[in-house]
């Protein structure tokens, strides 16, 4: 029976025997020549509202979770030709074909309810609050604060109320 919440679907759960075998040895974090030369571990978004997470690297391998969240932040764990590893916010992992993710960086509130200020000063004045689970552009980040607008209202946070940017990485 499928579960639902939070975006995602829990289809089944497998073990990892069969994506063992079909990497035969690999470091999936390694590309291989052809592949996408892009560092791992990286973050995307979802390209759909319904994204299949399989348990291996292949449209043979089971469903183990349905993502219904088109723009939802996922980090890109591993790789392996055409397919992506990837983790979501509350760390469900699965194998998701490259076409189902896109480049635009999205990220999600966490921790319960976030102020957005108007500069990346607490100080300043507040823009909006954002609830846990929200899901919004990424614009910029600079130092320990970051830049997201969503719903059209932007605004800074401390980096570490949102999921989806790494902690040292610079956002022009």
């Amino acid at each position: 029976m499928a579960r639902r919440g939070k975006g995602r679907i829990a289809v089944g759960a497998l073990g990892t025997l069969a994506l063992l075998a079909a990497l035969r040895g690999r470091d999936p974090a390694v590309a291989a020549e052809g592949e996408a030369a892009l560092p791992l571990p990286r973050f995307a978004s979802l390209h759909s509202d319904r994204v299949f997470l399989r348990s291996g690297p292949g449209a043979r391998y089971p469903i183990e979770w349905v993502l219904t969240r088109k723009g939802m932040p996922v980090e890109i764990i591993a790789q392996f030709e055409h397919w992506r590893r990837v983790r979501d916010w509350e760390g469900t992992t699965g194998w998701v074909h490259e076409r189902l993710l896109t480049g635009k960086r999205e990220v999600i509130v966490s921790g319960g309810i976030r102020p957005l200020y108007r500069y990346p000063d607490p100080t300043s004045a507040l823009v909006a609050r954002a609830e846990s689970g929200v899901v919004a552009r990424l614009l910029e980040c600079r130092g320990g604060w970051c830049r997201i607008e969503a719903a059209g209202i932007a605004g800074w946070v401390p980096r570490a109320a949102i999921w989806g940017v790494f902690p040292d990485e610079t956002v022009p």
